[in-house]
């Protein structure tokens, strides 16, 4: 088990669609063990394989407030099989975009169907904190950044921002 570096943005990997795991195998597991480790470092609450540089369908979530018992799910080869109508708004952040939060607007409840890291499929019903953490983990899997459900005019900011601290980063070397 180890901390990975976490890419953030303008790293065009966050911008790739990921590969299904094929198998569950003990690098699957290996690699959801980091995973989770990198989150709790962070510290964050969700956290895609592609944040750690793997193009792989796999993320790893824990939404347990700070009184309650730790509560993370791995959800491998994520898929969400029903979405409600009702929208509601939390403001986001990412790993990936550190310090950056804005308003973004999800469906209030979901049910996603997943692999469990035994291979077990599962679906669960969610809602909450929980339902948005799923939906923008799985839009990592798919290429999307939660910066690009905000408008336009932010986006470009908030990406402009990030290019040129890597910019800068790059030639400090």
């Amino acid at each position: 088990m180890a901390v990975r570096d976490i890419i953030v943005i303008p790293d065009p990997v966050l911008k790739q669609v990921s590969e299904p795991v094929a198998a569950i195998t003990d690098d699957v597991r290996a690699l959801a063990d980091d995973m989770f480790d990198t989150m709790y470092d962070a510290p964050g609450i969700g956290l895609a394989a592609v944040q750690i540089g793997q193009l792989t369908r796999m993320v790893v979530v824990d939404c347990a407030k700070d009184d309650n018992p730790p509560d993370p799910i791995c959800l491998i080869n994520p898929q969400i099989v029903w979405a409600s109508e009702e929208i509601s708004k939390y403001e986001e952040g990412c790993l990936s975009i550190p310090e950056i939060y804005e308003t973004v607007s999800r469906p209030a409840e979901v049910k996603v169907r997943y692999l469990n890291r035994d291979g077990d499929e599962q679906e669960r019903h969610c809602d909450g904190l929980l339902a948005t953490c799923i939906q923008h983990e799985i839009d990592h899997l798919n290429g999307v950044l939660f910066i690009d459900h905000i408008s336009r005019l932010k986006r470009d900011r908030i990406v402009k921002k990030f290019a040129k601290a890597a910019k800068l980063a790059k030639a400090g070397e």
